[in-house]
């Protein structure tokens, strides 16, 4: 029997995936959280075989949290759960230590096969991202500079290419403003850009930009 905890902070989306895993025999929801400090308290308490994590939660959420979770349990199995697309986090989040990345799009379809390819040892990634897991090793790759950016830079980044402001980015990511602006200025001059218009012009030629960051964190 495989031991799954449900982190995601929408009421609704784990009702969804109770009613899909509830078709199986083999597959138990032996707990839920609803934000990161949820889910590392629920790791401290129990054994799971799986954590189905949703990438944007309130608090500490995002590659941050699974570098935590990874701290704290690394052995940790970590399916992720997103809306992001996967060209956008998949990479990311693999190398920051989760087993598998499925979009919520093509959940209902896949949900179940990647639980049990991930909690057997495997990964599961969909074609887009095994391509995208190619092109790490391209040189064309590797001479887009974006793709140089740690990974809170990468996160300022595209909020900043949705329209964010730098004092709304501060009050999302609890950072200062002048942190922020840091960031800002360190992406600009490593894209070799001038303004934030030039960065948004960027992120849209690149396809870097969604429209799920209205609760990123």
């Amino acid at each position: 029997m495989l031991n799954i905890l449900i982190a995601d902070d929408h009421p609704i989306m784990r009702d969804g995936l109770r009613q899909i895993l509830s078709a199986t025999d083999d597959i138990v929801i032996a707990g839920e959280a609803g934000n990161g400090d949820e889910v590392l308290a629920k790791l401290k308490q129990a054994e799971f075989d799986v954590l189905l994590l949703d990438l944007s939660m309130p608090g500490i959420s995002g590659i941050e949290l699974i570098k935590r979770v990874m701290i704290q349990k690394p052995k940790q199995r970590i399916l992720i759960l997103s809306m992001h697309k996967e060209e956008l986090y998949a990479v990311r989040t693999l190398k920051a230590g989760a087993s598998g990345y499925l979009c919520k799009d093509s959940a209902s379809g896949h949900l179940i096969p990647a639980i049990r390819k991930v909690a057997s040892g495997g990964r599961f990634v969909s074609p887009e991202v095994a391509e995208s897991l190619a092109m790490e090793v391209s040189p064309q790759h590797h001479s887009l500079p974006h793709t140089q950016f740690s990974d809170r830079e990468f996160q300022i980044f595209r909020m900043i290419a949705a329209g964010r402001s730098i004092t709304e980015i501060a009050e999302s990511l609890k950072l200062s403003v002048k942190t922020v602006s840091t960031y800002k200025t360190r992406i600009l001059e490593k894209l070799h850009l001038s303004n934030a218009a030039e960065l948004i012009r960027y992120g849209l030629k690149h396809g870097l930009v969604d429209d799920d960051l209205q609760d990123e964190t």
